[in-house]
């Protein structure tokens, strides 16, 4: 049974709570299980976020992440807070504004996420977006199909052309050659 935990960390206004919740209803649209939690600084906007999904092929018996597959780091706070909690065999994800650790024993992607966002894109407020295309495109853990529509339904109407841009500029970014995705999966 393939099972995959997810951790989504940054500062709120991210976008990364909305983005836990599109990966999750993606997942349930491929026919498979999920569950997603979320958590968030007493200041809100500007405080640290924090969002959980696990997707199986089967049954979830604990519904919290406690050892992530996959960390999405879009500030140095969270990758400082969150780190140490990856498995061995996961992957960091970073934004390229990130200051990591040259020595982690844990598979550590930068992407240039924010700026993908507000340079490529339009809008810094679609990072989430491009972090969902570059998480799918590495793990596969969702189809592009699902995944854009789950975006789609879930994003204030008005703005699907620009996250459906978003997500496929997230998809070009995760296009990276790497036997980590043979051995995690």
């Amino acid at each position: 049974m393939r099972s995959l935990e997810i951790r989504l960390g940054g500062s709120g206004g991210q976008g990364l709570i909305l983005a836990g919740i599109i990966l999750a209803e993606a997942a349930i649209l491929d026919g498979k299980v999920s569950v997603q939690s979320q958590s968030y600084g007493p200041e809100a906007r500007g405080g640290s976020s924090k969002a959980e999904v696990i997707i199986s092929d089967g049954p979830i018996v604990y519904p919290k992440v406690l050892k992530p597959d996959v960390l999405l780091a879009l500030t140095s706070s969270a990758y400082k807070s969150y780190k140490e909690d990856v498995k061995e065999t996961g992957l960091i994800i970073v934004d390229d504004s990130v200051e990591v650790e040259k020595e982690s024993k844990v598979k550590t992607l930068k992407f240039p996420i924010l700026k993908t966002a507000q340079e490529v894109v339009g809008k810094a407020y679609v990072a989430n977006i491009v972090s969902l295309g570059v998480i799918a495109e590495l793990t596969k853990i969702v189809s592009e199909e699902s995944l854009e529509k789950a975006v789609l339904k879930r994003v204030p109407a008005g703005t699907e052309e620009l996250n459906r841009k978003a997500l496929e500029e997230g998809f070009k970014l995760g296009k990276v050659e790497d036997k980590w995705v043979e051995q995690m999966i």
